[in-house]
């Protein structure tokens, strides 16, 4: 069955950098298209998309308040997305998720706190 499995989350200071992966089984990676969600804390709080990535790569989006500053690669050698976070700000504060949207799939989430 499809298995995302993210990590790298943690706390940061403002300003810092992070970089996500997401580790992916079950299916046939390379064929299909990737995407980053997050959702932050409190009531109301819808999970968003960041950033999507095409089967290969060429293809990339990212939303409004993320652009210049994330990066979505993806190595389909390695079976695995990324998300490179620069810039952190105070409201990237959320819980992260790998997302394959073909399958509706999801991971378990990652916790990326950005705090001084």
């Amino acid at each position: 069955q499809v298995q995302l499995v993210e990590s790298g989350g943690g706390l940061v200071e403002p300003g810092g950098s992070l970089r996500l992966s997401c580790a992916a089984s079950g299916f046939i990676f390379s064929s299909y298209a990737m995407s980053w969600y997050r959702q932050a804390p409190g009531p109301g709080k819808e999970r968003e998309m960041v950033a999507d990535i095409s089967s290969v790569g060429i293809s990339i989006m990212y939303s409004d308040s993320v652009k210049g500053r994330f990066t979505i690669s993806r190595d389909n050698a390695k079976n695995t997305v990324y998300l490179q976070m620069n810039s952190l700000k105070p409201e990237d504060s959320a819980i992260y998720y790998c997302h394959a949207r073909f399958f509706n799939s999801w991971g378990q989430g990652t916790q990326v706190t950005v705090s001084s």
